[in-house]
């Protein structure tokens, strides 16, 4: 059975022939797109290794079939920077040593991008120690990660409000 799906995959236009309806979001990405930035941990939905956007919003792409997704918009940690400027939380990330083996690193990255998104961030560390905890560091890079996210929101915040002027 060969199912046809259309996503668009850090802002190109992708058209995917499915020969398994069963393939998720992560075997596509990494297997058939060549994207493999977003790491296969568990493929469970407990390590948050494989967090890519969907629509603007976090998921655990090795729990999401890729069949569901026929018009969705897909954001991968390789669709974030522009060129050579790192997204803000990437360099945010490096700024604040967020990462030590980097295995976790897309995922925690996605899910900080996701999560300043939504508005959830706040200016609180337990707060943002609480919305990350689907995403698990084994280096124990946490207080860097944290860190990091204060930062970023702080730069994006005052990137709109520069904007909005």
């Amino acid at each position: 059975m060969n199912l046809s799906i259309s996503l668009t995959v850090n802002g190109e236009r992708r058209d995917v022939a499915l020969d398994d309806p069963r393939v998720t979001l992560l075997d596509l990405l990494r297997e058939r797109l060549h994207l493999t930035g977003t790491k296969k941990g568990c493929d469970r939905g407990q390590c948050g290794a494989c967090t890519v956007l969907v629509d603007g919003r976090r998921i655990n792409s090795c729990l999401t079939l890729a069949a569901s997704l026929d018009g969705a918009a897909v954001l991968t940690i390789e669709g974030v920077a522009h060129g050579d400027t790192l997204h803000p939380v990437q360099a945010a990330f490096i700024a604040h040593d967020g990462f030590q083996c980097g295995f976790c690193t897309p995922g925690q990255i996605m899910s900080a991008i996701g999560l300043i998104a939504e508005g959830q961030a706040g200016d609180d560390p337990e707060r943002i120690r609480e919305a990350m905890s689907g995403n698990l560091c084994r280096c124990g890079a946490y207080a860097g990660i944290t860190e990091a996210v204060l930062d970023a929101q702080h730069t994006l915040a005052a990137a709109e409000k520069g904007r909005a002027a």
